[in-house]
């Protein structure tokens, strides 16, 4: 486009360029004084020696030649400040949309009374030599809000299902026959937080399954980051990355009237390695979508009754890994 052709700048924009030029020429300005009182003492010294024309001559190139570097500088500063102002707004902006958009999540997954769905998760662990390795698991989760949710999850070394009506927990070990329950009366969130805290056996998701995912995940959050869109399992998502001090998380929202959570990853940053936990959701249904549930336990024929105490420790870790984390053979 010719010089000619040039669209002019919109009313906005001069604006802020005039605001900008006229902020950042008293400061440039105070390089032309100091430049001009070194000028005068060197002035100074050619006063017993030059002719008087001579000095004059020269003080009025040199005033004239640092009133311009004066005024060139003051617009490339102008012009950094519109561009680093730009830059902040887009930033601000960005992180602003995030948000929402993640409150959007929020507000859907609170609303949504019954839901259902599939699941893969990778959890990272780093033994003493420093090697990061990953078990990998799937499973199912059915919920009925505010206190009813059935889980299951299966791998290499688990084969596990947990039921919980709004009273009482059910953990059962497939594999082994062998079940263990507790009184729990309260709602999911609570329940998440004694099987966290009490049993050391992590709600799958549980981030994500909460009245208020909100308000728990963004209370810490120093930074937002919007990635712009990606897809998991063939669905369109929104990306974001949110910073607290002890943990990064991604999260990937699925586009459309549906904002559900496709991915989560959790980075632990006080953990040598900073291993990662991964979970990705599909086959999402809610409301009528879900096939009717109870919720009630009846444990298998013959199977063993287990006190607290006999709960393997270290949550789900097969017998090889937790060896790794403790330096055994």
């Amino acid at each position: 486009m010719s010089q000619s052709e040039a669209k002019p700048l919109p009313a906005e924009t001069k604006a802020i360029t005039k605001d900008a030029y006229i902020f950042a020429y008293p400061l440039v300005m105070n390089y032309r004084t100091m430049y001009m009182q070194a000028i005068k003492g060197a002035t100074r010294l050619l006063a017993r020696s030059a002719p008087g024309q001579i000095r004059e001559g020269y003080m009025q190139y040199t005033v004239r030649k640092v009133t311009r570097e004066a005024k060139t500088w003051a617009t490339v500063f102008a012009v950094m400040v519109i561009v680093g102002t730009a830059h902040l707004s887009a930033a601000r902006a960005d992180e602003t949309q995030a948000k929402e958009l993640f409150k959007a999540m929020s507000d859907y997954m609170a609303a949504q009374k019954v839901i259902a769905f599939d699941y893969d998760t990778n959890l990272e662990i780093v033994i003493k030599e420093g090697q990061k390795l990953g078990l990998a698991s799937s499973g199912t989760v059915t919920l009925n809000r505010p206190d009813k949710i059935r889980t299951t999850r299966s791998g290499g070394f688990m084969n596990v299902e947990m039921v919980f009506d709004g009273k009482t927990l059910s953990l059962l070990g497939k594999d082994a026959n062998a079940y263990f329950q507790t009184e729990v009366p309260g709602t999911i969130d609570h329940l998440a937080d004694v099987l966290r805290d009490k049993l050391s056996r992590p709600l799958p998701g549980a981030d994500l399954l909460m009245e208020d995912v909100y308000g728990q995940l963004m209370s810490e959050v120093v930074n937002v980051k919007d990635l712009g869109s990606g897809v998991i399992h063939g669905v369109e998502c929104d990306h974001f990355a949110f910073r607290t001090k002890e943990v990064d998380w991604e999260i990937w929202i699925a586009q459309g009237d549906r904002p559900y959570p496709c991915r989560y990853v959790i980075t632990s940053k006080k953990v040598t390695g900073w291993p990662q936990y991964t979970m990705d959701v599909r086959a999402w249904k809610t409301g009528t979508e879900v096939a009717s549930n109870d919720f009630s336990f009846t444990a298998p024929t013959g199977a063993k009754k287990l006190e607290r105490d006999e709960l393997p420790d270290k949550g789900d870790l097969p017998g090889i890994f937790r060896r790794k984390l403790t330096g055994g053979k």
